[in-house]
């Protein structure tokens, strides 16, 4: 009786607190516990969960500053090389140009010496015929006095021997930088990969994406896109015109377009302006405009234009090939919006990345 009286108490008894149930709960396995007593474990469940993705934040926010500060480094590196190249090429210059400037004068020099050296011959001569007698003298006089005229010119500096200073320090950083310009690029949307899910990879430079082999470990936080292969832009806009270019060649399965600063990021959401998405869709060979409806193209698209007018509530798609029109859509916009992309698997083609334009 006794051991029976145990099993009936372990029967009735919560294993958490251990005592007689207060407000039992049953779990879908069978098990039962007091309704307090469940909810402060899923609470210290839940406060578990979020210290691991702290700590997960923590570690990732180490990789990041390592990976960044790698690439500020390259970045910098290059525009040393750069510079320290162009000091070096306009330096090659100065001295070409005075090289030069000295085998001008070298010349002009050498020509007065040959004169000098023929008007000294010419001298030399005159003196020889004034020591012959009067009579010998008389009868060559004629020839003499023609040898001794000079039709030499007075010798005179040569102009621009000079190094032009002026060329080679005038707006000398402002042209330096001029050529900087020529080299750098800028891109109108740059990507946060904050928000990338685990599964997309982004270039180093943030301005382009490709659905990666495998899905990397990557903290879960607020702002990252977890359900769906999507990453958005690092600066939305609430006011005023914005466009970009993507390039998506002849990659299968690809959106592009904008997302309110709320759409949900964890859970599955259609790319919808039902849910704040306003996109164009390419998947499973035929263009859509996010509310399932499909739309006609004259011809397969290799770059898509995407342009925003905040104030009007247009999010509009253009072939920048030639500006046609292609799909618009209208709302109200009450919020942030940002730049938003999507990347399916490329397969064998030969577009793995879409692409935004510089």
């Amino acid at each position: 009786m006794a051991e029976k009286s145990t099993h009936r108490k372990d029967f009735l008894s919560c294993h958490v607190c251990s005592e007689t149930f207060r407000d039992p709960v049953s779990l879908s396995c069978s098990h039962s516990f007091c309704s307090s007593c469940l909810q402060k474990f899923w609470e210290q469940d839940k406060n578990k969960q979020v210290e691991q993705t702290y700590n997960e934040v923590i570690e990732h926010s180490k990789k990041q500053l390592l990976s960044t500060e790698r690439q500020i480094r390259a970045e910098f590196n290059k525009l040393h090389q750069f510079l320290r190249e162009e000091e070096e090429s306009r330096l090659a210059a100065l001295r070409e140009e005075e090289e030069q400037k000295g085998r001008t004068i070298s010349r002009e020099m050498k020509m007065i010496e040959e004169q000098i050296s023929s008007l000294s011959d010419s001298i030399s001569a005159v003196e020889e015929e004034l020591q012959k007698h009067s009579v010998p003298f008389l009868s060559s006089y004629k020839a003499t006095q023609s040898r001794a005229q000079s039709s030499l010119s007075d010798p005179q500096l040569l102009s621009g021997a000079l190094i032009d200073v002026a060329k080679h320090l005038g707006n000398l950083s402002f042209r330096v930088w001029e050529k900087i310009k020529e080299k750098l690029h800028f891109s109108p949307v740059i990507l946060d990969p904050n928000t990338a899910n685990p599964c997309l990879c982004l270039s180093d430079d943030l301005t382009s994406v490709r659905r990666g082999d495998t899905k990397q470990q990557l903290p879960d936080n607020p702002e990252r896109n977890t359900e769906y292969v999507n990453v958005l832009g690092s600066e939305g806009f609430s006011s005023g015109k914005h466009s970009w270019e993507v390039e998506v060649g002849d990659h299968p399965d690809w959106s592009v377009g904008l997302v309110k600063k709320s759409a949900d990021r964890k859970e599955k959401r259609l790319a919808s302006p039902k849910y704040g998405f306003w996109c164009f869709i390419y998947r499973s060979g035929k263009y859509t405009n996010g509310n399932n409806q499909t739309v006609r193209v004259k011809k397969s698209l290799q770059r898509i234009r995407v342009q925003l007018d905040y104030d009007r509530g247009e999010v509009s798609f253009y072939n920048p090939e030639d500006m046609t029109h292609i799909c618009t859509h209208r709302h109200t916009f009450t919020e942030k919006l940002f730049p938003y992309f999507s990347v399916g698997k490329s397969g064998d083609t030969k577009t793995c990345d879409i692409k935004i334009c510089q």
